[in-house]
């Protein structure tokens, strides 16, 4: 992006401001380097979920994806990002059935043949963080169960239609609810998208039960993620009073989610973390 390209967003975002949009400041807008950096970030996160995509196997204990995830992390010479953040107490959310997400790895649970389970992964690359998460099947997986797998990424996906320069977050948010709900399930209201990059959790926030032509106007060096949670029940969840981060689905059914990075560029986007 030159001089002029960043005079020419600067004057378009004013005007949109003035009309009474709600309009990114200057601090939520990545430069060139910095996306770099957010890119090799992802890099990483990428390498360990693929390595953990690898590994899984009935019989298999949280804690030991949270082992592989810490350790392999550390190899690449990343730093696992959610390890002590808000005293998370591990380096990875592992979110099964019908946890929503934030499930604490533990030598208890144990992968049993038919679950499905959301692996959840955010790296610090030298002071760049990325974040991404994906569901895997852990042996054979009913075909209901399969389906709202199939279903959820596909949500995330019509999300990502609508990442463009110059369009607004609302559009992202209503594409995933609606896709979503014409397939039979719930969205998750609670939790959303969020800025990333700089900071684990930066100011953006992304709602997936969003209206249409609502929100922050999308402009080119944003960068979030899109991760919408979708329940085969009801929407409704609530937070393991013991341990204070995990969500489940109130209604005991379960839940799948897709998370990726995302960069917003000057013809669309791109996935800096999947």
């Amino acid at each position: 992006m030159n001089r002029q390209d960043v005079k020419n967003y600067g004057d378009k975002i004013r005007n949109y401001k003035k009309r009474g949009y709600i309009v990114p400041t200057k601090d939520i807008i990545k430069s060139k380097e910095q996306i770099d950096g957010i890119r090799e970030s992802g890099k990483i996160n990428i390498e360990v979920l693929d390595c953990i995509a690898k590994k899984l196997y009935v019989g298999m204990s949280t804690e030991e994806i949270d082992c592989i995830v810490n350790n392999k992390t550390k190899e690449l010479g990343g730093i696992p990002a959610q390890l002590g953040y808000n005293f998370f107490p591990k380096s990875v959310c592992t979110s099964i059935n019908n946890q929503v997400c934030h499930g604490i790895p533990s030598k208890n649970d144990i992968l049993k043949n038919g679950d499905i389970i959301n692996i959840d992964v955010s790296t610090i690359y030298n002071g760049y963080f990325s974040d991404s998460s994906r569901m895997f099947c852990i042996g054979d997986v009913d075909e209901e169960k399969l389906r709202l797998i199939k279903v959820a990424k596909e949500a995330m996906l019509e999300g990502l239609k609508h990442v463009k320069p110059w369009g607004f977050i609302g559009n992202i948010g209503y594409a995933v609810h609606k896709y979503a709900v014409k397939n039979g399930y719930t969205v998750v209201k609670e939790f959303g998208g969020h800025g990333v990059g700089l900071k684990f959790h930066e100011e953006l926030f992304i709602s997936f039960v969003s209206r249409p032509k609502t929100g922050m106007l999308m402009v080119p060096g944003m960068i979030f993620t899109v991760e919408p949670m979708v329940n085969m029940g009801s929407r409704y969840i609530y937070i393991d009073e013991k341990n204070g981060w995990t969500a489940y689905t109130l209604d005991g059914k379960p839940s799948a989610q897709w998370e990726v990075t995302v960069a917003v560029t000057e013809s669309g986007y791109e996935i800096l973390a999947y």
